[in-house]
């Protein structure tokens, strides 16, 4: 039902369930006397006046009338919303000019703050991209990929400089794109898709994607954990890239030992 879907997002606004409600079966209604919208929402007799008098207050709500011919009627859809998105753009520009009097340089914030939701991740990465000015690393595999793709194409478009290390099939357009050649055998050392942002050198995102979509990552301002990040990504592009030119070559080299140029505790003669 309409009613009911409607009710959670104007409570989200700051309003009572019942003044939500009040408010939502006024439209339906008006004008309409107290008991005649105690009567359509199921809002107790008791307390209808104390919600329309609070309603009232807050300019949702209008009087027409006297005593008993007394009638109420709610203030229309589109001004009631753009009046709400008015008040929340004000508040938000108070709110982040009086937070940032109060906080600290960004230079000297070193916190590192883990992220365990996909919700969350996603989230944050979104705005991590909507923000950055002048490049974007991103390493990342197809889920998230799609994911982001609608702010990674108008990032782009904004001219930020976009090179992505890609796990399996390519699914984005979006700045230059690397493909990893060996996913599979990356998801079981990892037990995941990895996901690392890097935002014009200044914040980074962490992070093991399982499955599930169960996540274990982190982000964070601090600048040894942004370098990590981004030398990360760069070190895999370098790779990529002379793998890209000379794979024939170091297959002839190395022929049925290429693999053991990822173990790292070795370094024999592979010939």
């Amino acid at each position: 039902m309409v009613v009911n879907n409607i009710i959670p997002q104007i409570t989200a606004l700051g309003f009572s369930e019942y003044e939500a409600k009040a408010y939502v079966h006024l439209l339906a209604v008006q004008p309409a006397s107290a008991y005649e919208l105690s009567q359509a929402s199921g809002i107790p007799s008791s307390k209808i006046y104390e919600i329309l008098g609070r309603l009232v207050e807050k300019r949702v709500v209008f009087v027409e009338g006297e005593g008993r011919k007394k009638k109420y009627v709610g203030t229309p859809p589109e001004e009631f919303v753009e009046s709400r998105r008015r008040f929340f753009h004000r508040t938000f520009d108070t709110l982040e000019e009086g937070l940032k009097q109060l906080s600290v340089k960004a230079d000297d914030v070193s916190f590192i703050w883990n992220i365990t939701e996909y919700d969350v991740l996603i989230d944050k990465a979104e705005r991590m991209i909507e923000g950055a000015k002048e490049s974007l690393l991103l390493s990342t595999w197809p889920d998230e990929a799609a994911t982001l793709e609608p702010a990674l194409s108008q990032a782009e478009a904004r001219g930020v400089r976009i090179a992505t290390v890609h796990f399996g099939e390519i699914k984005t357009a979006a700045g230059r794109i690397f493909e990893h050649p060996i996913e599979d055998t990356l998801f079981e050392e990892k037990g995941g898709r990895g996901f690392v942002l890097v935002t014009d050198a200044t914040a980074a995102i962490v992070a093991t994607i399982t499955n599930t979509n169960r996540v274990e990552g982190a982000w964070s301002l601090n600048q040894g954990f942004i370098t990590l990040a981004e030398d990360y990504i760069k070190h895999d592009i370098y790779i990529m890239k002379i793998v890209r030119r000379f794979d024939g070559l170091l297959h002839d080299t190395f022929g049925d030992r290429y693999h053991h140029l990822r173990d790292i505790f070795n370094d024999t003669d592979l010939a």
